[in-house]
């Protein structure tokens, strides 16, 4: 069964909209790069393949800039409790989310930025960061793109490795060989071969993500295609 956790649009898509700035780890600076105590760590996806770029504020600081599709944040330290988020069109004073967030300690997520912009809403996943075993590397899908049907992952040609994920659902963090692996994203249940995954290099003891992004029928940065994520 597919674990699927969404969370409201004011809330989480304006966490999801992080970028990276380096500010210390108390309650007047609450995004962190370092990792002390009492902190939740967040990685914001910008996976909304027609929304535009933003610029995130924290409890009224200027914590990233300019966050684009499909770009990712590394983790960042958040001093837990709530905090008010605001995100802006970039460059502008203009806010489009206005959120108070209760953050909870200890805990790592990622937070992704989902589906058209005309109904953009989050995604919100618990990342277990466990360290694979020796010559092992964790992998997990996440189906991001709007307009696509649900999808098998498979070794070209072969086994599949994640079934029938539909637009949201995800595959948890599953252990796989290291290697190089040429996969292929197939309709679910058929052959038929929707989007060619070559030359994926997968490393022993990191931790992947790979998600479908962009329309099907898309052009240019809105095509059909898929993203990868190195988790630690």
């Amino acid at each position: 069964m597919t674990n699927r956790r969404q969370i409201s649009l004011l809330g989480a898509a304006a966490l999801a909209l992080f970028a990276v700035t380096g500010c210390s780890s108390d309650d007047d600076n609450p995004v962190s790069p370092g990792t002390p105590a009492a902190q939740a760590r967040v990685m914001a996806v910008h996976a909304s393949p027609d929304a535009p770029a933003v610029d995130l504020l924290v409890d009224g600081t200027i914590a990233g800039t300019a966050l684009a599709f499909p770009n990712s944040t590394p983790y960042l330290s958040v001093t837990s409790g709530t905090r008010n988020v605001k995100v802006n069109v970039t460059g502008t004073a203009t806010t489009v989310i206005n959120a108070d967030l209760a953050l909870s300690a200890n805990t790592n997520y990622s937070v992704f930025a989902t589906d058209s912009v005309a109904s953009i809403g989050a995604l919100v996943l618990t990342d277990d960061l466990t360290a694979p075993a020796a010559g092992k590397a964790h992998v997990r899908f996440v189906h991001l793109s709007p307009n696509a049907p649900a999808v098998d992952v498979a070794v070209q040609g072969g086994a599949v490795l994640f079934a029938n994920r539909s637009f949201k659902e995800f595959a948890p963090f599953t252990p796989v060989d290291a290697g190089t692996y040429n996969l292929e994203v197939r309709l679910a249940g058929s052959s038929t071969v929707v989007l060619p995954l070559n030359g994926i290099v997968l490393q022993a003891g990191k931790i992947y993500t790979v998600f479908a992004k962009g329309f099907v029928g898309g052009a240019a940065a809105q095509a059909l295609g898929a993203q990868i994520i190195v988790n630690n």
